[in-house]
């Protein structure tokens, strides 16, 4: 079988209908994944999980640009109180009023961005991910139709871009980072991710490799 980031556009868009279809969020804490990690490093983190997280959803949304799939993230603006300046994808704590994670990050991507329902297909879930601010989040992964029109807050968000899956996918564009976790030392491959002078790191990068991962393991 073809590296995954070798893959063209049509037999992507096609495995990633095919992986997530059916999928639901997984909530559990053995199921949990941490920051930049690999899933079987998880579980050494596990006592670092706070005991009540706050629940919150974001938008992997993986734009359909025809011959090529993007994944358009946002740069937060530099005054917000977490996480300010930092690559993310859209999405934020989930309301009492939001049915589910769905709903909370369709609404929250609305808010920040400007980008209409009308324009997203959600095929499916990556499994929660528990983020060092004390967050809960349910990634829910979306092809999303050319065409839209972004209109974003700037009190939330700085700016949009996009960056081709074949880049994300492609094992020579991670930096492997030796750093000092719990005590230990641990070297992982998702750390970062530059582009166009932007660094993709922390969750955002760990549900990326996420992403990277199952989608790597269904086409094997």
């Amino acid at each position: 079988m073809a590296e995954l980031h070798t893959l063209g556009a049509e037999a992507l868009r096609a495995l990633i209908r095919q992986r997530f279809a059916g999928t639901r969020p997984e909530r559990a804490i053995e199921s949990l994944r941490i920051g930049p990690f690999p899933p079987e490093m998880t579980s050494r983190f596990r006592g670092m999980f706070p005991p009540n997280p706050t629940p919150a959803a974001v938008l992997v949304p993986i734009v359909d640009r025809g011959d090529a799939l993007n994944v358009l993230l946002t740069e937060r603006s530099s005054g917000l109180k977490h996480h300010a300046g930092q690559v993310s994808f859209p999405g934020g704590r989930l309301e009492p009023h939001d049915e589910g994670p769905v709903e909370g990050a369709l609404r929250e991507t609305e808010e920040e961005i400007g980008l209409g329902r009308e324009f997203v297909e959600v095929v499916g879930y990556l499994p929660d991910h528990m983020i060092i601010s004390g967050y809960q989040v349910t990634p829910v992964v979306a092809m999303v139709r050319a065409g839209f029109t972004l209109a974003l807050d700037s009190s939330e968000v700085a700016g949009t871009f996009e960056v081709p899956l074949s880049h994300l996918f492609d094992p020579a564009s991670r930096v492997t980072r030796r750093r000092r976790v719990a005590g230990s030392d641990i070297e992982y491959e998702a750390g970062e991710v530059p582009w166009d002078g932007r660094l993709i790191w922390g969750a955002t990068a760990g549900m990326l490799f996420t992403l990277h991962q199952l989608l790597d393991e269904a086409c094997r």
